[in-house]
C-alpha cells in the first residue's frame, strides 16, 4: 500500500524543502574515492569511497559520499585498491650497534664478503662485526658463507653472522677462537658445531650460535633506540599498520614502551610477545596480555619449542629426509614445557609459541589442552607460530575443538623453499605451511611475515600461488583465494591481538588504518602480486607513508 499526500503545499513546506536541499556537508579529515575499498567485512564488501573523521571511519560508500562530506584532503584513487592496513603476526623489529649488518636481500657470497670488509675497516682491528639476514637459497653460488670466506676479508675481527631465521650462524676463525670453540669441543645440548670434510670446524654453529654471541657487546642504549625507531617506520613502507613482534625481555618491553611514549602517533601498533623468563620475573614485570592500549599493548607469552629448517632444526615426528637417524632437536625438555605453559595459563597469559615440526606441534598442543582442563579458560586465544609440517588429523580436531590458532607464515614457501626440499619430502613438502587444512578442520588463521622476508605481498603471493622461489608449486590445494588471505592478513591478525573490535576492518567506527595499493589485487593475474606497490599507508587516520610518485 502507498500513502501519498494530498493537500496543499504551503510555504512553510517549500522552506523546509529548499533547507534540506541546501544543508551543507559534514567536515572530514580524509577521502578515498574513484577506486576499490575492500571493507573486508563478513561479506567481504566493496565500495568506491571511504571518509575518515577523528582516526576513525566515518563512511564508506558510493560517490555520492563526495556530496555529502567535505573532507581536508581526497584522495583520487583512481582505480587502485584500497584494504584494510596489513596485521603481521609475527615479525622480528630489531635495534642494532654501529657493528650490524643488514644481510637480507644479499645475493653472493662476493656481496657478503665486500660488506664485512668495508665494515671491519670502519670499525678497526679488533671490534666485532656482526650480521643478519643471509640465506644460502638466495646466494648466487648456491651454499653458506663459512669461516675461511670470513677469514679472507677481515682475519683480524671477530665475525658472527647470523642466517635468516636466527637458527644458525657462521663465525670467523678469531670469533671461534675467543669462543673457546675448536675440534675438541664436545657438541652443545640442541645444537652441533660443524666440521668441513678434513675435519676442520666450518665455522657454522647450529640452533647454539649463542656460544659466540654472547662475547658480542651489547649494543648502547642509544644505537638500540635510534635503530628500533627506524626499523619500526620501515615497516610503513610495507604497508604494515599493526605488527606482532615476535619475543622481548620483559626488560627490552620497557624500550618499547619509551620509544612509543614519545613517537607512538608515528609508528605502526605494535603488540609485543614476552619471553618466558620464568614466573618471578614475570611477576616483577607487572603485567599480562591485553594490557597497554591500541599504540602499544602487551601480547602473548613466546618459547621456541624447537628449531627451523634452517638449522636444520624441527621436531618432527618422521625422520628428515635421507637421513634415518635425525628428527631435529627439541628447545624445551617435555616435563619443563608442561610445567611452565600450565603456570602461564594460569596466570591469565595467553600463549603463541614457536613449533614447526610435526612432533613438536603435537607435544605444544598436548600442553596446551592440559593446562586448559587443569584451568579452563574462556577464549584464551592462545596460538602456534610457523605450524610448518602438518600435524595428525587428531591434533587438528583436538586443536579446533580447543579453539587453538595458527599463526602461519606463507611466505616461507617461496623463500624456503631449498631448506624444504632438502629436509622433507611427500605430503610433509607438498603441504609445508598448511593454510587450507588448518582452515578446514575449523581452525582460526592469521598469517605474517616473520623474517624471510618481512614482506605482506610476499606473503600474498605465497599464499595465493603456493610457489617457490623456483616456481614449483606445493600443494595447490592448500591456496588461499585473495580474499581468504587478504582477511587473514588483517581482520584475522586483529582478533589474535583480542582487538577485532576496534582494527582490523574498514567498517564505519572502527580505527582508521589502512594501505593504498597502486594495484587491484583482486582483478590482477596472482603472478603480479609481488610487482604491486604501497602508495600510501594510513594509521589512525593519518598518512604516514606515501611513496614518492604515487
Amino acid at each position: 500500500m502507498t500513502i501519498g499526500f494530498t493537500g496543499p503545499v504551503t510555504p512553510l513546506m517549500l522552506g523546509a524543502l529548499a533547507l534540506c536541499a541546501c544543508t551543507p556537508p559534514e567536515p572530514a579529515d580524509l577521502m578515498l574515492t574513484g577506486g576499490t575499498i575492500a571493507v573486508v567485512d563478513d561479506a567481504f564488501t566493496l565500495h568506491s569511497t571511504l571518509v575518515v573523521r577523528d582516526g576513525r571511519v566515518l563512511a564508506v560508500g558510493g560517490p555520492e559520499l563526495a556530496s555529502e562530506y567535505a573532507a581536508t584532503r581526497t584522495v583520487d584513487l583512481d582505480g587502485r585498491l584500497v584494504v584494510p592496513g596489513f596485521n603481521d603476526t609475527h615479525t622480528h623489529i630489531r635495534g642494532s650497534a654501529r657493528r650490524h649488518i643488514d644481510l637480507g636481500g644479499v645475493e653472493s657470497i662476493v656481496e657478503i664478503q665486500a660488506l664485512v670488509r668495508a665494515k671491519a675497516e670502519e670499525l678497526g682491528e679488533g671490534e666485532w662485526v656482526t650480521g643478519y639476514g643471509w640465506s644460502e637459497d638466495e646466494l648466487a653460488e648456491g651454499r653458506r658463507p663459512l669461516r675461511p670466506d670470513l677469514d679472507e676479508v677481515a682475519p683480524s675481527n671477530p665475525v658472527l653472522l647470523t642466517r635468516a631465521g636466527g637458527h644458525s650462524g657462521v663465525a670467523n676463525s678469531l670469533a671461534l677462537e675467543l669462543a673457546g670453540i675448536d675440534r675438541s669441543t664436545p657438541q652443545p645440548e640442541g645444537g652441533v658445531i660443524e666440521y668441513d670434510e678434513g675435519g676442520e670446524l666450518n665455522g657454522v654453529i647450529r640452533e647454539r650460535q649463542g656460544l659466540v654471541g654472547r662475547l658480542v657487546p651489547d649494543a648502547t642504549p642509544g644505537e638500540l633506540r635510534e635503530t628500533l625507531i627506524q626499523m619500526l617506520r620501515d615497516q610503513l613502507a610495507l604497508g604494515i599498520t599493526s605488527l606482532i613482534q615476535a619475543g622481548e625481555t620483559p626488560e627490552g618491553f620497557a624500550r618499547w614502551e619509551d620509544i612509543y611514549a614519545e613517537h607512538g602517533d608515528e609508528l605502526p601498533r605494535s603488540t609485543v610477545q614476552i619471553r618466558w623468563v620464568g614466573r618471578d620475573r614475570l611477576a616483577a614485570f607487572g603485567r599480562t596480555t591485553g594490557d597497554g592500549d591500541h599504540r602499544l599493548r602487551v601480547g602473548a607469552i613466546k618459547v621456541l619449542v624447537d628449531g627451523g629448517f634452517t638449522g636444520p632444526a624441527a621436531y618432527t615426528i618422521e625422520p628428515y629426509k635421507g637421513r634415518d637417524d635425525y628428527r631435529g632437536l627439541l628447545n624445551v625438555p617435555e616435563a619443563e614445557l608442561r610445567a611452565l605453559v600450565d603456570t602461564a595459563n594460569a596466570l591469565g597469559w595467553q600463549m603463541g609459541f614457536h613449533a614447526i615440526g610435526d612432533a613438536a606441534i603435537v607435544l605444544t598442543v598436548d600442553a596446551f589442552i592440559d593446562a586448559l582442563e587443569n584451568n579452563p579458560r574462556d577464549n584464551h586465544r592462545h596460538y602456534l607460530n610457523h605450524f610448518t609440517v602438518t600435524p595428525p588429523t587428531e591434533t587438528l580436531e583436538r586443536m579446533a575443538e580447543h579453539d587453538i590458532a595458527v599463526a602461519q607464515q606463507p611466505n616461507f614457501t617461496y623463500t624456503l623453499e631449498g631448506r624444504y626440499v632438502a629436509n622433507l619430502d611427500g605430503d610433509r613438502l607438498a603441504h609445508n605451511n598448511p593454510l587450507k587444512i588448518p582452515m578446514q578442520h575449523g581452525i582460526f588463521l592469521a598469517i605474517g611475515s616473520d623474517i624471510l622476508p618481512i614482506d605482506p605481498l610476499v606473503g600474498l603471493y605465497a599464499s595465493v600461488t603456493r610457489k617457490g622461489m623456483s616456481g614449483e608449486v606445493y600443494g595447490p590445494d592448500e591456496a588461499l583465494t585473495v580474499e581468504e588471505a587478504i582477511r587473514a592478513y588483517t581482520a584475522n591478525g586483529a582478533w589474535l591481538t583480542f582487538e577485532e573490535e576496534v582494527k582490523g576492518t574498514l567498517e564505519p567506527g572502527m580505527l582508521a588504518d589502512m594501505v593504498v595499493l597502486s594495484d587491484d589485487l583482486l582483478t590482477l593475474d596472482p603472478e603480479g602480486i609481488m610487482d604491486v606497490e604501497v602508495d600510501m599507508t594510513i594509521v589512525d587516520g593519518q598518512v604516514l607513508y606515501e611513496r614518492e610518485g604515487s
